[in-house]
């Protein structure tokens, strides 16, 4: 019998569901870097302000529409929207890298901004370009930008119950809070969190009855190798 609560390692990212992580999404805004915050107990909602009153993360698990998360500024300038099934992972690495954007740079060593472009870190990974659009190797993930219009982030798996998930961010958008959005790596779940659809599309490995001497990374790397003498995937 699979054990639905045994916690796996899953990759690409874009296929894990959401998981579990909420408290690295909005702890270290609150716990590091002092950002004020509200509870509303009765709807779940959570809203965190910068020491400035200039950025707003916003948490609203009670919506209907599923749009649970929305990242802006105040002024409008810019504003990233975020559905349930979004890789918390993935908000993480926009949340934390907020306080950078307005000079705080505490823990900036161990919370790096990239200097890549979503093309170069679309290219890195193998994700496919076309005309204003960028598709992960598998097919399910697809990044939309046309110059004036706002960036477009589209997931699901052969249309599959509960593995759609979309972003979309407006405005003057800084770079540097998009390019989370095309990393393959490996995040943990337990099985149940993973959607059921996307399990045999994506690469699990348990992280129980690991090989002596080997970390689950590196046992999940092995995983990827091919058998075929072709070479290495990227």
């Amino acid at each position: 019998m699979i054990d639905e609560q045994g916690r796996f390692l899953v990759s690409p990212r874009h296929l894990a569901g959401a998981g579990d992580r909420l408290a690295d999404v909005l702890g270290p805004l609150i716990h590091v870097f002092g950002w004020s915050w509200t509870h509303d107990r009765e709807t779940g909602r959570v809203t965190v302000v910068s020491p400035d009153d200039t950025l707003q993360v916003d948490f609203s698990p009670s919506r209907l529409d599923g749009m649970w998360w929305a990242i802006a500024r105040n002024d409008l300038a810019w504003k990233i929207t975020a559905t349930r099934q979004t890789p918390l992972e993935a908000l993480a690495g926009v949340t934390q890298a907020l306080p950078q954007l307005l000079g705080d740079m505490r823990h900036s060593d161990r919370i790096p901004l990239t200097e890549r472009s979503v093309a170069d870190i679309a290219d890195l990974y193998d994700w496919t370009a076309g005309t204003g659009a960028y598709a992960s190797p598998d097919g399910h993930c697809t990044m939309h930008h046309t110059p004036g219009h706002p960036w477009r982030v589209e997931h699901s798996v052969f249309d599959g119950f509960d593995t759609h998930w979309a972003v979309h961010a407006t405005g003057a958008v800084p770079a540097q809070l998009l390019t989370f959005l095309a990393t393959p790596d490996p995040v943990e779940r337990t099985l149940a969190d993973v959607p059921y659809l996307a399990r045999s599309a994506a690469r699990l490995t348990s992280l129980t009855g690991l090989p002596s001497g080997l970390g689950a990374q590196v046992v999940h790397a092995l995983g990827d190798l091919p058998t075929n003498g072709e070479g290495r995937r990227r």
